[in-house]
């Protein structure tokens, strides 16, 4: 394995982000703009939105979007926004919707490719056209079987921002397509209300240095994960399980049959993934684990974590509940400690920030991203 080199003259300390960066409303306002609004970000499971007229609501940004079936089956996402008067069209999260989209202010209506259809009186009205007051589409791509849009104008290279979090972490593209994630099936969700800045999640999803003190389950799977090195740290490299254990589950008994595209060199191994700025892939060779991640506020962040697993393994009703229950800890302990974690961002103790050791130091990487999307 490759680790990430260090400099020997490198200090064994180095800085994290001011206090502010957590704490302050314009800061979090910047980012909506210049991170959420203008990158991929993941926003839901395709297969959530099953049949023609299904259709989800979710928060990018400070921008409301809702994604909708059409009826040649292709997913597309718009503005949640009437083009008369700015009402929000779906005010639920989800839905099937009979025919269209209809604003519940004045009725104007939305076929489900996004072009005005219908309005009272709207034939007396012949210079207006139907595209051109149709609804605002965002682009949209689908990939691992999950729903990834961006608002920008002109997106950044999904290739490049997307795939290449995968590259940068486990060396090759192609490896993550042993999992054949697109192909498997939701085995259970669980949605976190978190009252911490989205960056201390990431953060906190990057790094070991924590493992020890507060993953017991987890280090008892992954016996090297006690040491402090996350695995993020070392490209291509998957930590592996201890030799007593049998599966990736709370109590280290076997989990359920190995996914078929699994190699041998990826058995018994778990892989993580960040992939800038909301989302966590997990591997693991029986299931893989989704988090999403929508911040809401500085102090707030929503996490959506689905476990998908073979279709079979879910239609049979396999009990998935010790491989589901390890990970839930884990987001649990997590999430706790970063909720203990956002009051010291208000102090005057951090007004400067904090340090990163060296097992850390990859963070910075991760802070100096950010700082370059807000410049």
């Amino acid at each position: 394995m490759t680790a990430v080199q260090t400099n020997l003259d490198r200090p064994s300390l180095i800085r994290t982000l001011p206090g502010s960066a957590y704490t302050d409303p314009a800061v979090f306002g910047a980012e909506q703009e210049k991170i959420f609004e203008r990158r991929w970000t993941c926003v839901a499971l395709a297969a959530d939105l099953a049949a023609p007229g299904a259709f989800r609501t979710v928060t990018v940004g400070r921008e409301s979007v809702v994604l909708v079936r059409g009826r040649d089956g292709t997913v597309r996402g718009f503005l949640n926004v009437c083009r008369h008067r700015g009402a929000r069209l779906c005010t639920e999260e989800s839905g099937q919707l009979r025919r269209n989209l209809q604003c519940p202010y004045h009725a104007w209506t939305y076929d489900l490719a996004g072009r005005l259809v219908a309005a009272p009186n709207l034939t007396s009205m012949p210079d207006v056209g139907r595209d051109e007051y149709g609804l605002l589409a965002v682009h949209l791509r689908e990939w691992l079987g999950y729903v990834w849009i961006c608002l920008a104008p002109e997106p950044p290279s999904f290739e490049a921002e997307v795939l290449g979090e995968v590259v940068t972490r486990l060396g090759d593209v192609t490896a993550i397509d042993s999992y054949g994630v697109e192909r498997l099936a939701l085995g259970r969700r669980i949605t976190y209300d978190v009252a911490a800045n989205w960056k201390l999640i990431v953060e906190n999803f990057m790094e070991c240095y924590h493992c020890a003190t507060i993953h017991p389950e987890l280090t008892e799977v992954l016996p090297e994960f006690a040491d402090g090195y996350a695995a993020q740290y070392y490209v291509g490299h998957g930590a592996e399980f201890g030799t007593q254990i049998d599966g990736f589950t709370v109590d280290g008994s076997a989990g359920v049959e190995r996914l078929p595209g699994v190699t041998a060199d990826q058995d018994r191994r778990y892989y993580a993934i960040t992939i800038k700025p909301q989302v966590f892939v997990n591997l693991v060779p029986d299931h893989v684990i989704v988090h999403r991640m929508t911040p809401l506020a500085a102090d707030r962040t929503v996490v959506e974590c689905d476990w998908l697993f073979a279709p079979d393994v879910v239609a049979a009703g396999r009990d998935l509940g010790p491989s589901v229950e390890l990970f839930h800890r884990v987001n649990a302990q997590d999430f706790a400690a970063c909720e203990r974690t956002q009051p010291g961002m208000s102090s005057r103790a951090y007004r400067d920030g904090g340090v990163l050791v060296p097992s850390e130091h990859h963070i910075g990487q991760f802070h100096a991203w950010v700082a370059a999307q807000l410049a």
